[in-house]
């Protein structure tokens, strides 16, 4: 199962998010061609309702706990609530900081 799918399947039953966006921004690090290292991840689920920003991205760790020891090197995230979402029009953007390591 590709990293991308097991992301997928481990938020989806951790959080079930109304909305997952997850990219993987490998191709724009020093790493080899086809990797799946490097995740860029909106993730809206009501489940975050009253939790700290803190709180929700601990929630998205310990979903992803297994892949961030065998694989994911590096994970950016914007976590909301679904008023959150709806309060931003679904335009939400996450912008991840450039490498600053390796070749690139």
């Amino acid at each position: 199962m590709s990293m991308q799918n097991r992301i997928e399947s481990r938020l989806q039953t951790a959080l079930a998010p109304e909305r997952l966006l997850h990219v993987n921004e490998s191709h724009q690090h020093n790493v080899p061609k086809g990797s799946e290292t490097h995740w860029n991840l909106i993730v809206v689920s009501p489940n975050f309702d009253g939790k700290s920003r803190i709180e929700r991205h601990r929630m998205v760790y310990d979903a992803l706990g297994a892949e961030l020891k065998s694989g994911i090197h590096a994970l950016t995230m914007k976590t909301l609530t679904p008023q959150e979402w709806e309060e931003a029009g679904g335009e939400v953007a996450n912008p991840a900081p450039l490498c600053l390591g390796g070749s690139k």
